[in-house]
């Protein structure tokens, strides 16, 4: 992961940059299609004095990416020039775009590199995108060195005069305009991703009710299975009994339900009489 750049804030002196909402959306669009690769592009408008207005973004095409940096190629110029020239003649090229996957917002070596070199016009500026977080910001020339801008606005594009009262008002309310900055971004956001949330809700609730529909099933066979091998082995228990008894009847004396009952047994046989007590003779013969 590339090292964050070390980069200074100074309100009362940098340049004011108004970015049309449908770029910024192209932008975001655009990094969101690599979620693990850097991509980068140009910003094209028009500037006036310390006022840049962004109107148009042309993607990079066939840039050389990498999970922490991205090179514009030959190929890439060409596809992008080509692509001013024949829809954006009347403008200029104001600066340039990438997107930091996951790494926050913030110039690498490899970064300020690219703005050194390519981009080194005091009017020209870097934005950059995170699309994991959503986190996005824009860094430009004050005074020679390559700083971090506060006075951006997106989703609006009138006219900002920056005189020396103005340029202080700027500094002491830094904290309403990126509020006013990040209020747009994120209004144009849940515009994009309402569908995308209310989908994966409905994800959600249908998995947590499957996960609860397995978790029954498998504690009511884990509690009512030895139950049912029980009934099964007493039915099992019956069935022999009664095929037992059908062939040796009188044995068990069972009734019809298979159950024993010793009222089925034989009654014992009752002693016979001597044949003098037989014949209704006393003990002396007499009758």
């Amino acid at each position: 992961m590339p090292k964050p750049a070390k980069v200074k804030i100074r309100v009362s002196t940098q340049p004011v940059v108004v970015m049309e909402a449908e770029v910024a959306r192209k932008i975001r669009q655009h990094a969101r299609t690599s979620m693990k690769a850097e991509v980068c592009g140009v910003l094209i408008g028009n500037t006036d004095h310390e006022r840049m207005t962004v109107e148009a973004c042309i993607a990079g095409i066939n840039a050389a990416q990498g999970g922490a940096h991205v090179t514009f190629t030959q190929d890439t110029w060409e596809h992008i020039y080509k692509i001013k020239d024949k829809e954006y003649p009347d403008h200029k090229i104001v600066g340039w775009y990438h997107s930091h996957p996951g790494f926050g917002v913030f110039l690498s070596e490899h970064d300020l590199f690219i703005q050194q070199n390519f981009f080194s016009n005091p009017q020209q500026v870097a934005w950059v995108y995170d699309p994991h977080t959503d986190e996005e910001g824009c860094f430009g020339w004050i005074g020679g060195n390559i700083e971090k801008l506060s006075a951006i606005r997106v989703g609006y594009s009138q006219d900002v005069e920056i005189t020396g009262a103005s340029a202080h008002e700027f500094e002491e309310d830094n904290d309403r305009a990126l509020d006013s900055m990040v209020r747009d971004a994120h209004d144009q956001r849940s515009a994009e991703r309402v569908w995308m949330k209310w989908m994966i809700r409905a994800v959600g609730y249908l998995s947590v009710m499957l996960l609860g529909f397995m978790l029954c099933f498998v504690f009511l066979n884990w509690r009512w299975t030895p139950v049912f091998e029980q009934a099964e082995r007493y039915g099992q228990l019956v069935e022999a009994l009664r095929q037992f008894d059908a062939e040796h009847p009188g044995v068990l004396g069972l009734r019809s339900d298979g159950n024993s009952n010793g009222l089925n047994q034989p009654l014992p046989q009752q002693e016979k009489l001597p044949a003098e007590k037989s014949n209704g003779k006393g003990n002396d013969g007499k009758h």
